[in-house]
């Protein structure tokens, strides 16, 4: 394949659309968004659960570009902010641009040419000037590997199996976090049992959660100035609570106190209760709320479980003490692979640099976005990015937005490439260390955020106007330079 595009993106959800949308309107028609499945969406086409829905509010979990005025509750449930997406893709003329079934396992920068050659599972090559990653932090599932085999279905919540009916089943869900949150008082009506395995227990707030009202509807959908208003009340509010996690820690302590009311009033037995309250201080963890969380875990057909897991069995789990609990089906509600969110071999930088070699202190880039020796490869909602309080969509927008200035830097200035400095990504990524280690994230307990070195690599540790400064202007004093070659 001879053709070389302006740019590959990576990824058809927000990030991946988003980008798409921009690159259009910046006059960068000649793209492609490669996309492993057979729709857009992301996580969001990914993670169909029961229950699954949004835990930021519907109207600034939209791009600020597109607004919807028709949610149907204050907070989105799955499947509307897929269709949400859908319509984004058709809306702004990104269909034609789509390669469905298009897994990228091989990314590798040439030096001579200055391009990337992206093959596909397939065996699709696609090249271009500039590589976009949209992959996300939270697409590979991760499932722990456990010896033994078990004879049932099993899948990750994130790959649910819909063909599995689960009523009247005896159901094994592993992990209590944010999909456990809302798969178990979902499917617990309807199974026989079940069995909860609980490493450690989250924080889980109250949800102001509600059907929007028709007249609220048409409101939105007729007075656009309304439509704003509200969606900066909403971002005042949610960017004020950065504070508690950062300046103001005393809040936690207040918000632990309540949590244990709620806890106290929902789970009646003292040692139930003991189980499912966490000992480190919340949001250290991610916060997840949920009205119907605690009311669950006081069910009789839902059983926790907190001995550590040992093994599969053909008929259910055995943990630690040798119990076997049989079970007809098993959830992998355990999360994703964040710290190496793609696998050995697939980004090759130069000089055959793989990123994972890359990355021996973890995954860090320049301002979240760039890395030093892999020349024009720019990552969305990349290291040192994700937000433990409001809407990833502000960030996203950002980082968008400086990678298109970037491009237009490349074309302006006649040149073949850019590569962010070492010591620019170095110290970026040291920097965050510092106010990352005095907030609540750092204040001691085991999380997604930290790597094995106990480097935050996840998260920013201000709040999102911080970082569309940080971002708002590209300066090529930060790269190495390439001319083009006449």
């Amino acid at each position: 394949m001879n053709d070389v595009h302006h740019a590959v993106i990576i990824g058809s959800g927000f990030s991946g659309l988003g980008a798409g949308v921009k690159l259009k309107q910046a006059g960068f028609e000649d793209f492609v968004i490669l996309e492993r499945a057979s729709r857009v969406g992301g996580t969001w086409r990914d993670n169909s659960y029961p229950g699954c829905a949004c835990d930021v509010p519907s109207h600034l979990y939209s791009f600020s570009f597109a607004p919807k005025a028709d949610w149907s509750r204050v907070y989105p449930p799955q499947a509307e902010i897929l269709a949400y997406l859908e319509d984004c893709a058709t809306t702004f003329g990104l269909r034609p641009h789509l390669r469905f079934e298009a897994e990228v396992v091989h990314a590798r920068y040439d030096e001579p040419s200055a391009v990337w050659s992206v093959t596909t599972k397939d065996g699709r090559v696609f090249r271009a000037r500039a590589l976009i990653g949209g992959m996300g932090a939270l697409s590979q599932p991760s499932v722990p590997e456990l010896p033994g085999a078990f004879a049932g279905p099993q899948f990750h919540s994130a790959q649910w199996d819909h063909s599995v009916s689960l009523k009247g089943k005896r159901v094994a869900v592993v992990g209590s976090a944010a999909s456990a949150v809302q798969i178990v008082p979902t499917i617990a009506p309807e199974v026989a049992r079940v069995d909860l395995y609980q490493r450690t227990p989250s924080w889980v707030l109250p949800k102001p959660d509600r059907a929007i009202s028709a007249l609220e509807r048409t409101l939105l959908a007729k007075v656009p100035l309304f439509r704003l208003l509200l969606r900066l009340i909403i971002w005042a509010s949610m960017e004020a609570r950065v504070l508690a996690f950062t300046k103001a820690r005393v809040l936690m302590t207040l918000l632990a106190r309540r949590i244990r009311s709620i806890i106290a009033e929902a789970i009646t037995d003292p040692e139930r209760r003991a189980q499912v309250t966490p000992s480190y201080t919340p949001g250290c963890k991610r916060l997840l709320i949920s009205n119907d969380w605690y009311p669950a875990l006081a069910r009789d057909n839902v059983q926790l479980v907190t001995t550590p897991l040992r093994e599969l069995a053909p008929n259910g789990l055995v943990t630690t003490d040798g119990t076997l609990r049989e079970v007809d089906v098993i959830v992998w509600a355990t999360g994703f692979k964040v710290q190496a969110p793609v696998p050995r071999g697939v980004f090759e930088g130069v000089g055959g640099l793989d990123l994972l070699d890359a990355w021996k202190r973890g995954p860090e880039a320049f301002l979240g976005i760039t890395i030093a020796g892999f020349p024009n490869l720019f990552l969305l909602m990349g290291p040192n990015t994700g937000l433990g309080h409001t809407s990833m969509i502000l960030m996203i927008e950002a980082q968008i937005a400086y990678v298109v200035q970037a491009l237009q830097a490349l074309r302006d200035q006649g040149l073949a490439a850019i590569d962010v400095k070492a010591e620019e990504q170095r110290d970026f990524a040291d920097q965050m260390q510092v106010p990352l280690g005095d907030t609540v994230w750092g204040s001691g307990c085991r999380s997604w955020y930290l790597n094995e070195n106990g480097r935050n690599t996840a998260l920013w540790p201000y709040g999102t106007l911080a970082y569309r400064r940080r971002v708002a202007r590209f300066s090529l004093s930060n790269y190495r330079l390439t001319e083009k070659s006449s």
